[in-house]
């Protein structure tokens, strides 16, 4: 029989006017020619195995590789020292005969660490710092907040060295503020995963005659999340208390905050140069569409730049750095 599968193979392949000479165009052809095909001819899986056995494969497997940790791109949430809290937004909801609605979600990555605050409306900035320091009064201050490149979160593009409301915020309150391209891979996955999870649990699966009734079920449905992963927080970086005396200046410089960091994870383009707070450096020319994590130093006046390969997570050397000054100028909002 596996002589059989082989010589219909090799017919099949020279001869075949479709060109098909896998597995399953060599069972429908052993059926075409008679023989039976519920017991005399093997199934298309025992016929794949025989020509793997025999090395006739054309198509080698992909091989399997283990997933990097959370946040593999910064080494210390890699390493689990240190949490992130990341945010995101849900748009597009419509209550039926009421209002639109978004929904600006936050997860953490090791403690898991839930919230959700739906709003009628857009959600803009004033709401984002409003929503992230009551939860971080509440809870702790994580060592990093992640959200998207969003001009809700950033601030505006249309100009460089621009540093919006979110970023002070968080630099005032000690907290690294990262920027993860939506359109990459797993950078977002946790907070994407938790968008879908409350959409599926919180606004598919109930009808809301109003908002008021939307964030009844909400907090209903944070809290119970909050209360099964109690023992996952139980393990996770300590979060840091919230200053008691602590107050929002955002005419503050942002090299003067608590911290001075942000870090933004890129992509080079196709010359080996990525795009920074609306400036553009150059990076290495052979290493051209690549993954970048850029760190600002706005205190040190410098932009450090790594280089980043899921195949080696916790290899990260420096390939280039740059003086970068950020302007001081009055915050107009």
């Amino acid at each position: 029989m596996e002589t059989r599968l082989i010589d219909t193979r090799r017919h099949l392949r020279d001869h075949s006017p479709l060109g098909e000479y896998g597995a399953a165009a060599v069972r429908q052809a052993l059926i075409d020619a008679g023989m039976d095909g519920m017991d005399g001819v093997p199934s298309v899986r025992t016929i794949g195995r025989v020509f793997e056995r025999y090395g006739l494969l054309d198509v080698q497997r992909t091989p399997r590789r283990k997933a990097p940790p959370k946040g593999w791109y910064l080494h210390d949430v890699a390493a689990g020292r240190a949490e992130v809290d990341a945010f995101d937004v849900v748009e597009g909801l419509k209550i039926k005969d009421g209002p639109l609605v978004e929904v600006l979600n936050g997860v953490s990555f090791h403690g898991g660490l839930v919230a959700s605050w739906p709003q009628e409306a857009a959600v803009k900035a004033v709401d984002v710092v409003e929503r992230l320091v009551a939860h971080w009064r509440a809870h702790g201050l994580p060592h990093y907040a992640q959200f998207d490149n969003d001009t809700l979160f950033q601030g505006p593009h249309r100009h460089p060295d621009t540093v919006g409301r979110v970023i002070r915020t968080c630099l005032s309150l000690g907290v690294v503020p990262v920027f993860a391209p939506v359109s990459e891979h797993g950078f977002q996955a946790q907070i994407e995963g938790y968008n879908g999870l409350w959409q599926g649990k919180v606004w598919v699966r109930h009808r809301h005659e109003s908002l008021a009734q939307l964030v009844a079920r909400s907090e209903a449905y944070v809290e119970a999340h909050r209360r099964r992963s109690a023992t996952r927080r139980e393990s996770a970086p300590v979060r840091r208390p919230f200053p008691e005396d602590w107050t929002l200046d955002l005419q503050a410089h942002p090299a003067d905050g608590a911290v001075s960091r942000l870090v933004f994870v890129r992509r080079t383009d196709d010359q080996g140069r990525v795009r920074v707070l609306g400036h553009v450096f150059e990076v290495l020319p052979s290493w051209s569409s690549r993954l970048v994590r850029c760190e600002v130093d706005l205190a040190g006046e410098r932009i450090r730049i790594h280089r980043l390969r899921r195949r080696e997570p916790l290899d990260q050397p420096l390939l280039s750095e740059h003086e970068y000054v950020l302007p001081r100028r009055r915050f107009a909002g």
